[in-house]
Protein backbone atom coordinates (compact mmCIF):
# COMPACT_ATOMS: atom_id res chain seq x y z
CA UNK A 1 0.00 0.00 0.00
CA UNK A 2 2.74 2.47 0.99
CA UNK A 3 4.82 1.59 -2.09
CA UNK A 4 1.81 2.14 -4.32
CA UNK A 5 1.16 5.59 -2.84
CA UNK A 6 4.86 6.49 -3.13
CA UNK A 7 5.00 5.39 -6.78
CA UNK A 8 1.86 7.41 -7.59
CA UNK A 9 3.39 10.47 -5.91
CA UNK A 10 6.62 10.00 -7.86
CA UNK A 11 4.70 9.66 -11.11
CA UNK A 12 2.70 12.81 -10.35
CA UNK A 13 5.87 14.72 -9.55
CA UNK A 14 7.40 13.64 -12.86
CA UNK A 15 4.73 15.36 -14.92
CA UNK A 16 5.77 18.58 -16.68
CA UNK A 17 3.16 20.59 -14.78
CA UNK A 18 4.53 19.45 -11.42
CA UNK A 19 8.11 20.13 -12.46
CA UNK A 20 7.22 23.70 -13.47
CA UNK A 21 5.58 24.27 -10.10
CA UNK A 22 8.71 23.34 -8.17
CA UNK A 23 11.49 25.09 -10.03
CA UNK A 24 14.17 26.35 -7.67
CA UNK A 25 16.23 29.22 -8.95
CA UNK A 26 19.72 30.25 -7.94
CA UNK A 27 18.05 32.99 -5.91
CA UNK A 28 16.22 30.37 -3.85
CA UNK A 29 19.46 28.53 -3.26
CA UNK A 30 21.22 31.74 -2.23
CA UNK A 31 18.49 32.41 0.35
CA UNK A 32 18.91 28.88 1.65
CA UNK A 33 22.71 29.23 1.84
CA UNK A 34 22.36 32.57 3.59
CA UNK A 35 19.81 31.20 6.08
CA UNK A 36 22.04 28.23 6.95
CA UNK A 37 25.04 30.54 7.34
CA UNK A 38 23.06 32.77 9.70
CA UNK A 39 21.92 29.68 11.59
CA UNK A 40 25.57 28.68 12.06
CA UNK A 41 26.48 32.19 13.18
CA UNK A 42 23.69 32.30 15.72
CA UNK A 43 24.41 28.75 16.90
CA UNK A 44 27.90 29.88 17.93
CA UNK A 45 26.58 32.52 20.30
CA UNK A 46 23.35 30.69 21.16
CA UNK A 47 24.94 27.50 22.45
CA UNK A 48 27.67 29.46 24.23
CA UNK A 49 24.98 31.58 25.90
CA UNK A 50 23.02 28.51 26.99
CA UNK A 51 26.11 27.12 28.68
CA UNK A 52 26.88 30.51 30.23
CA UNK A 53 23.36 30.81 31.62
CA UNK A 54 23.62 27.36 33.15
CA UNK A 55 27.16 27.98 34.47
CA UNK A 56 26.24 31.36 35.94
CA UNK A 57 23.17 29.81 37.52
CA UNK A 58 25.35 27.28 39.30
CA UNK A 59 28.04 29.72 40.42
CA UNK A 60 25.56 32.45 41.40
CA UNK A 61 23.58 29.96 43.48
CA UNK A 62 26.78 28.99 45.25
CA UNK A 63 27.71 32.64 45.81
CA UNK A 64 24.32 33.34 47.36
CA UNK A 65 24.64 30.30 49.60
CA UNK A 66 28.16 31.32 50.61
CA UNK A 67 27.01 34.85 51.45
CA UNK A 68 24.16 33.43 53.51
CA UNK A 69 26.69 31.35 55.44
CA UNK A 70 28.84 34.44 56.02
CA UNK A 71 25.88 36.49 57.25
CA UNK A 72 24.80 33.64 59.54
CA UNK A 73 28.26 33.57 61.08
CA UNK A 74 28.46 37.40 61.31
CA UNK A 75 31.40 37.41 58.89
CA UNK A 76 31.77 39.96 56.09
CA UNK A 77 30.41 38.65 52.78
CA UNK A 78 33.27 38.67 50.24
CA UNK A 79 32.56 40.76 47.15
CA UNK A 80 35.08 38.66 45.19
CA UNK A 81 32.50 35.91 44.83
CA UNK A 82 30.99 37.93 41.98
CA UNK A 83 34.16 37.28 39.99
CA UNK A 84 33.61 33.53 40.32
CA UNK A 85 29.89 33.89 39.66
CA UNK A 86 30.35 35.91 36.47
CA UNK A 87 33.28 33.99 35.00
CA UNK A 88 31.13 31.79 32.71
CA UNK A 89 29.87 34.87 30.85
CA UNK A 90 33.10 35.29 28.91
CA UNK A 91 32.27 32.36 26.64
CA UNK A 92 29.33 34.35 25.26
CA UNK A 93 31.86 36.92 24.03
CA UNK A 94 33.84 34.16 22.32
CA UNK A 95 30.64 32.92 20.68
CA UNK A 96 29.89 36.45 19.53
CA UNK A 97 33.35 36.70 17.95
CA UNK A 98 32.77 33.46 16.04
CA UNK A 99 29.36 34.78 14.98
CA UNK A 100 30.93 37.94 13.56
CA UNK A 101 33.63 35.97 11.75
CA UNK A 102 31.01 33.75 10.12
CA UNK A 103 28.83 36.73 9.18
CA UNK A 104 31.86 38.52 7.75
CA UNK A 105 32.54 35.63 5.40
CA UNK A 106 28.91 34.85 4.60
CA UNK A 107 28.62 37.05 1.52
CA UNK A 108 31.98 35.96 0.13
CA UNK A 109 31.44 32.21 -0.11
CA UNK A 110 27.80 31.09 -0.08
CA UNK A 111 28.77 27.56 -1.05
CA UNK A 112 30.48 27.02 2.31
CA UNK A 113 27.24 27.26 4.27
CA UNK A 114 27.69 23.72 5.59
CA UNK A 115 31.10 24.59 7.04
CA UNK A 116 29.69 27.73 8.67
CA UNK A 117 26.77 25.81 10.14
CA UNK A 118 28.95 22.98 11.41
CA UNK A 119 31.62 25.25 12.91
CA UNK A 120 28.98 27.46 14.54
CA UNK A 121 27.16 24.54 16.12
CA UNK A 122 30.22 22.61 17.28
CA UNK A 123 32.11 25.69 18.52
CA UNK A 124 29.01 26.99 20.31
CA UNK A 125 28.39 23.68 22.03
CA UNK A 126 32.05 23.34 23.05
CA UNK A 127 32.12 26.88 24.47
CA UNK A 128 28.81 26.27 26.22
CA UNK A 129 30.10 23.11 27.88
CA UNK A 130 33.25 24.96 28.93
CA UNK A 131 31.06 27.65 30.46
CA UNK A 132 28.89 25.11 32.24
CA UNK A 133 31.92 23.47 33.86
CA UNK A 134 33.44 26.82 34.67
CA UNK A 135 30.26 27.64 36.55
CA UNK A 136 30.52 24.38 38.46
CA UNK A 137 34.13 25.14 39.38
CA UNK A 138 33.14 28.73 40.20
CA UNK A 139 30.53 27.41 42.60
CA UNK A 140 33.16 25.38 44.42
CA UNK A 141 35.45 28.43 44.48
CA UNK A 142 32.65 30.53 46.02
CA UNK A 143 32.18 28.02 48.79
CA UNK A 144 35.90 27.66 49.47
CA UNK A 145 36.71 31.37 49.45
CA UNK A 146 33.76 32.32 51.64
CA UNK A 147 34.82 29.69 54.15
CA UNK A 148 38.27 31.07 54.91
CA UNK A 149 38.91 34.10 52.66
CA UNK A 150 42.04 32.50 51.22
CA UNK A 151 43.12 31.19 47.84
CA UNK A 152 41.38 33.70 45.57
CA UNK A 153 44.21 33.76 43.02
CA UNK A 154 44.58 29.98 42.96
CA UNK A 155 40.83 29.51 42.52
CA UNK A 156 40.74 32.08 39.75
CA UNK A 157 43.59 30.28 37.95
CA UNK A 158 41.62 27.03 38.12
CA UNK A 159 38.66 28.78 36.48
CA UNK A 160 41.08 30.07 33.84
CA UNK A 161 42.13 26.53 33.00
CA UNK A 162 38.52 25.62 32.24
CA UNK A 163 38.12 28.80 30.18
CA UNK A 164 41.19 27.94 28.13
CA UNK A 165 39.17 25.25 26.37
CA UNK A 166 36.77 27.90 25.05
CA UNK A 167 39.66 30.14 24.01
CA UNK A 168 41.25 27.26 22.07
CA UNK A 169 37.93 26.47 20.38
CA UNK A 170 37.50 30.11 19.39
CA UNK A 171 41.05 30.40 18.06
CA UNK A 172 40.90 27.17 16.08
CA UNK A 173 37.45 28.05 14.69
CA UNK A 174 38.80 31.40 13.48
CA UNK A 175 41.75 29.66 11.82
CA UNK A 176 39.42 27.16 10.15
CA UNK A 177 36.99 29.85 9.02
CA UNK A 178 39.83 31.94 7.59
CA UNK A 179 40.75 28.99 5.35
CA UNK A 180 37.25 28.67 3.85
CA UNK A 181 37.33 29.62 0.20
CA UNK A 182 41.12 29.63 -0.11
CA UNK A 183 41.34 26.17 -1.66
CA UNK A 184 39.15 27.23 -4.59
CA UNK A 185 41.13 30.42 -5.19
Amino acid sequence: MIFEIASQAAAAAATPEAQKAYVYTQEHLNYFFQAMTYAGAFAAIGFAAMGAAYGCGISCSSAIGAWKKCYSQNKPAPFQLLVFAGAPLSQVIYGMIIMFVILGKANVTHAAWMVYLFVGVVAGIAMGISSLWQGTAGGAACDAFAENGKGFTNQLMALGIVETVAIFVMAFAIVLLSRVGLAAA
